[in-house]
C-alpha cells in the first residue's frame, strides 16, 4: 500500500509539474504575445530592418570638396551642411551676370530718354510741315493768278514735300526708338534671369541633408574633385523604418493590410516594437537567398512590408528582426 501511495503521489506531483511547465510555456510563448496563445492565430515572420535612404549627389556642378563636416554614424539634422565644393568660378559667374544686368538697366533710361528726344524732333517738323504747307497754298493761289513767278511757286512746293519727307522720317525714328526701349527691358529681364540662374547653380555648390537621419556611408574626400550625380552621402530615415520579410505561401491568405505586428530583435532582448502591415506583394518569388537544399530553394513566398514605430531610434538597417503578426486582428483593430 506504501509503494502504491508512493507512486501516486510521483505521478500526482509530475501532472501538476506538467501543467505548470506548459502554462509557464504558454505565458512566456511569442505567441501569447497578443494574449491568443493558439499557434495558428500569429504568424512568425523574419527579416531584416529597412529605411528610407537619400544618396545625396551635386546637380550641374563640378568642382573640388572643401568641406565634409559629417562622418559615417553621425547624426545630421534636416539642413545641416554635408558637403561643400569650391565655388569661386560660380561666384565670378554671378558676378559678371550681376554686372551684365546693371548694365542692362542702365540702357533703359538712355533708350526712354532717345523716345523724347525723337518724339520732340517729330513735333519740331509738324510745325514745320504745317507752315510749309501753308505757304505752298498761297504761293500756288498767287502762281494762279499770275502774281507769283512759277519758280517761286516750285520751291514752295518742294519746301513742302521735303518737310513732309522729314516728318515722315522722324517718325519712324520714334517708333525704331520704342522698340529700343522694349528691347532694352527684355534685356534686363534676361540678364535678371540669368543672374537668379548662376546664382541657382551657385547654391548647388552646397550641399544638405534633406531630412533628420544617420550617415549611413560618406562616399567622397576632401579634396576629391566631384562630377554632377556622383554620390557623396547617403542619409538612412530613421524615424521611417519597416521590416523586410517573407511569408510562405500557405500562409500569405492570413495576412492583411494594417495588421498589427510585433517586432523583437536580438539587439535588444526583452523589448518589443509596435508594427503594422503596409504593403504585400502582389507575385510570389523564390526564397530571396543563398540556401544549399533544392527543397528551400523552389520554396515560394511573398514580400511583406511592416512599417514600424521607432521613436527612439534604435533600430537600424541591416538588423535582424523578427516580426509577430496577430491574425484575431483585422486591420481595422477588429478581433
Amino acid at each position: 500500500m506504501a509503494r502504491r501511495s508512493l507512486i501516486a503521489t510521483g505521478l500526482a506531483t509530475a501532472l501538476l509539474a506538467s501543467v505548470a511547465f506548459a502554462a509557464i510555456e504558454s505565458q512566456f510563448s511569442p505567441f501569447a504575445l497578443f494574449g491568443g496563445g493558439n499557434r495558428n492565430t500569429t504568424v512568425l515572420v523574419s527579416g531584416n530592418i529597412e529605411a528610407h535612404e537619400s544618396v545625396l549627389s551635386f546637380k550641374s556642378v563640378q568642382s573640388r570638396i572643401v568641406e565634409l563636416p559629417f562622418d559615417e554614424g553621425q547624426w545630421v539634422r534636416k539642413g545641416d551642411l554635408i558637403a561643400r565644393l569650391d565655388d569661386s568660378d560660380y561666384r565670378q559667374n554671378v558676378a559678371m551676370a550681376r554686372a551684365a544686368l546693371d548694365q542692362s538697366e542702365q540702357q533703359v533710361p538712355v533708350a526712354q530718354a532717345n523716345v523724347e528726344a525723337d518724339r520732340k524732333g517729330v513735333l519740331n517738323d509738324e510745325a514745320d510741315l504745317q507752315e510749309k504747307s501753308i505757304d505752298f497754298r498761297r504761293y500756288q493761289d498767287m502762281w494762279q493768278k499770275a502774281a507769283a513767278s512759277t519758280q517761286t511757286r516750285d520751291l514752295a512746293e518742294t519746301a513742302f514735300k521735303q518737310s513732309a519727307a522729314v516728318t515722315l522720317r522722324d517718325k519712324a525714328l520714334v517708333t525704331a526708338a520704342e522698340k529700343t526701349v522694349g528691347a532694352s527691358v527684355a534685356a534686363v529681364r534676361n540678364a535678371r534671369e540669368t543672374l537668379k540662374l548662376n546664382e541657382i547653380i551657385l547654391g548647388y555648390t552646397v550641399l544638405r541633408a534633406p531630412f533628420d537621419g544617420v550617415m549611413l556611408t560618406r562616399q567622397a574626400e576632401i579634396g576629391e574633385v566631384m562630377l554632377p550625380g556622383a554620390p557623396v552621402a547617403t542619409i538612412a530615415d530613421l524615424d521611417h523604418v519597416w521590416v523586410r520579410a517573407y511569408i510562405n505561401e500557405t500562409d500569405i491568405g492570413k495576412v492583411r493590410f494594417g495588421q498589427a505586428a510585433i517586432i523583437t530583435t536580438d539587439s535588444y532582448p526583452g523589448k518589443s516594437y509596435a508594427g503594422r502591415i503596409s504593403a504585400i506583394a502582389s507575385q510570389a518569388e523564390f526564397t530571396p537567398k543563398s540556401v544549399e537544399t533544392h527543397t528551400e530553394r523552389v520554396t515560394l513566398v511573398y514580400r511583406i512590408k511592416i512599417d514600424v514605430f521607432n521613436p527612439t531610434h534604435e533600430l537600424v538597417p541591416g538588423m535582424p528582426a523578427d516580426a509577430t503578426i496577430d491574425l484575431t486582428v483585422a486591420a481595422n483593430g477588429n478581433r
